[in-house]
């Protein structure tokens, strides 16, 4: 799916040393979002699907596919609005 940027957005901020403390779990994202590519490049617009601002969220690796638009393992923490959203880009 092109065109669209998964994004996590976190309780608060992330850093090297929590990953490193408490391995995956301390970077696990509060909720995950889709986003619009910005315009003339690959990274996240301004504005998630939902309307959130992606300013403090961090770009993932994760590209949809037809299976699923968000990582399997944070099925959890999907913001619903956004999955609303992405069931029409299915």
């Amino acid at each position: 799916m092109k065109g669209i940027v998964i994004v996590y957005e976190f309780d608060r901020p992330v850093t090297a040393a929590d990953a490193d403390a408490a391995g995956e779990d301390a970077a696990a994202p509060h909720l995950v979002h889709a986003a619009p590519t910005a315009p003339g490049s690959s990274s996240a617009g301004p504005r998630t699907f939902c309307g959130r601002d992606t300013f403090d969220m961090k770009s993932t690796p994760w590209q949809p596919s037809a299976d699923s638009w968000y990582p399997p393992q944070y099925a959890d923490r999907v913001c619903a609005a956004c999955d609303t959203a992405m069931e029409d880009e299915f």
